[in-house]
């Protein structure tokens, strides 16, 4: 493949991206200007340490053909990695490329040089951005730069991947970011990489997430939880080209012919490999645990029961437009079921035995919200009127957090009781709850011994400290609310929740029927965006639609009775 010519792809140049998770692939905000090697308007700042027009210091050049340590919250600044550090790495990128001292600039160079070392021979690719259905005449007119990115995957085999790159679609490749993404199997953990300034340097690896020091920190901000990320990690794959909604493309633009968008596979693929990569994370993390006899940080696995560490992104499977076109007043606007509660941890994972059918809300009331709160997708000088490409796009639980939860009931760390229990606790919200992430408190200190034949010691631990103080707290309280669920014992759990389930979504469904509860349920959707707005995850400020709804609106709640509170 080769770059785009800067006059064809560059001519737009609004982005509204924030700076990326990663140090800037030109820059290093922390420690100033750093300049990019392939770039020739900066010949003069790589001739070393000097003083920049604005009067700032600019940092001194990375060495080219050197691999540099730096993570963002332990190390001050980059450093050259000894010889025994890199050997230390054990995924193909570091053990096979740089080690041999083949060190890609560009992707066209990383994905050859994997091909001519014979490494991880099957290869896949796919192609998002949030502007990918917004015409190219009509974002040419606001000068909107439509910002489309390739993910890149190579691997042994094919339910696996072991090595990820993500990049731009549209920038020349010699200036763009690049970022990978390793497996090393020894160690059982992800390494992540960026080129930086004609270098690479290692950000850090999957355990590197979890520590307190760079936990939210560099890349970490968004592999919060080490594993790699797909924020919309379900049909139907909202920005991403999939079997739902391709990529809206000018006839004659040469991305058509390039090999890596002509041949991409569709985000209904890549779903499934991110899955088995998180899961493949979670259980070498898990393992590590099994090992040891001990849980070191009982709070960080405990936190994905009590948090949202981070969130997925979810919408109906039906385009906005249609929706908001329609005539027909027997046309209803499916509601993700994720919106209303933890479907896939309550129902999939524990079992749960509730049966109800999706909420669907009538197209008119769902047009007039459009209108009403003025729903606009906007960048810049660019502004459409309406939603997102798939309606009512809003945070989920996240994949990463019900994962690590499932392979714990499955080990024993956990028992069914006890998460249910917790994720009983204030239901209707199930993400951003303050009522559960309270319940974090009562996690045992670590590091906690678990004794052979006793893999229960952490929840019936916790579950103990809760108890101890729930009647000491005030009606309502979170601690209160688990003691009820704790007292249905082991064997009535699961049909009293079933049934409080069940009566939960029949009260929605029919509050979402009526203009009054659809308008409700609109202004908790956008409190939950803007919850995730706030977040470093949220890259892009064409991920979701902008409203006449004040961002520094009260944060709403959902109450069991289907209602909504502050």
């Amino acid at each position: 493949m080769t770059g785009p010519a800067a006059s064809v792809r560059r001519a737009i140049p609004v982005r509204g991206r924030r700076a990326t998770a990663w140090p800037d692939h030109q820059h290093v905000p922390e420690l100033g200007t750093w300049p990019t090697a392939h770039v020739a308007a900066d010949q003069e700042a790589r001739r070393g340490p000097t003083a920049a027009a604005d009067g700032r210091h600019r940092s001194p050049e990375l060495v080219p053909g050197t691999l540099y340590r730096f993570v963002q919250g332990v190390d001050e600044r980059p450093t050259p990695m000894s010889p025994e550090q890199l050997q230390s790495l054990h995924d193909p990128f570091a053990a096979r490329l740089l080690a041999s001292g083949v060190f890609p600039m560009t992707l066209p160079e990383l994905l050859g040089g994997l091909t001519e070392a014979r490494l991880l021979l099957r290869q896949r690719s796919y192609v998002m951005g949030e502007a990918g259905q917004i015409p190219p005449e009509q974002a040419r007119q606001a000068n909107l730069f439509r910002d489309l990115r390739y993910v890149v995957i190579r691997s042994d085999h094919g339910g696996e991947a072991d090595l990820l790159v993500s990049t731009s679609a549209v920038d020349p490749p010699e200036i763009t970011f690049l970022q990978v993404a390793a497996w090393d199997d020894e160690h059982g953990l992800f390494n992540y990489y960026m080129r930086v300034a004609g270098s690479w340097v290692w950000g850090g690896d999957s355990y590197s997430a979890l520590a307190p020091e760079s936990r939210g920190r560099g890349c970490f901000d968004s592999h919060v939880n080490g594993s790699v990320v797909m924020k919309e990690l379900r049909a139907p794959w909202l920005h991403w080209k999939s079997m739902k909604a391709g990529v809206r493309l000018d006839d004659d633009d040469p991305l058509r012919t390039e090999p890596l968008f002509r041949d991409a596979d569709g985000a209904e693929d890549l779903e499934l490999l991110v899955r088995a990569s998180v899961s493949r994370w979670t259980h070498a993390r898990l393992d590590r645990v099994d090992r040891a006899g001990r849980i070191d940080h009982p709070d960080w696995l405990l936190r994905h029961l009590c948090t949202s560490t981070t969130v997925n992104l979810a919408s109906s499977d039906q385009e906005s437009r249609v929706l908001a076109a329609s005539q027909d007043e027997n046309d209803r606007l499916v509601v993700p079921t994720s919106f209303w509660l933890d479907v896939d941890l309550l129902l999939n994972t524990l079992e749960i035995p509730a049966n109800f059918d999706p909420v669907a809300v009538p197209v008119a009331l769902y047009a007039a919200s459009l209108h009403k709160y003025d729903y606009a997708l906007v960048e810049g000088d660019f502004r459409q009127p309406g939603d997102t490409h798939f309606a009512f796009c809003v945070p989920e639980p996240a994949f990463e957090d019900t994962e690590v939860v499932r392979q714990m009931v499955r080990r024993g760390l956990l028992t069914p009781r006890l998460v249910a229990c917790v994720a009983m606790v204030d239901f209707p919200n199930p993400v951003f709850s303050d009522a559960r992430e309270r319940l974090l408190e009562y996690v045992p200190d670590g590091p906690l011994d678990l004794p052979a034949g006793v893999p229960g010691r952490l929840a019936a631990e916790f579950a103990a400290a809760i108890l101890a103080v729930a009647e000491k707290t005030p009606d309502g309280s979170p601690e209160r609310e688990f003691a009820a669920n704790w007292q249905l014992g082991d064997s009535g759990w699961q049909d009293a929740f079933a049934t409080r389930l069940e009566d939960y979504m029949k009260a929605v469904t029919a509050q979402a029927a009526m203009p009054a509860g659809f308008d409700a349920y609109v202004r908790l959707a956008e409190s939950r965006r803007n919850r995730f707005r706030a977040m470093r995850l949220a890259e892009f400020t064409l991920t979701l639609p902008t409203t006449n709804i004040p961002r520094g609106a009260p944060p709403l709640r959902m109450t069991a009775g289907g209602a909504v509170t502050t």
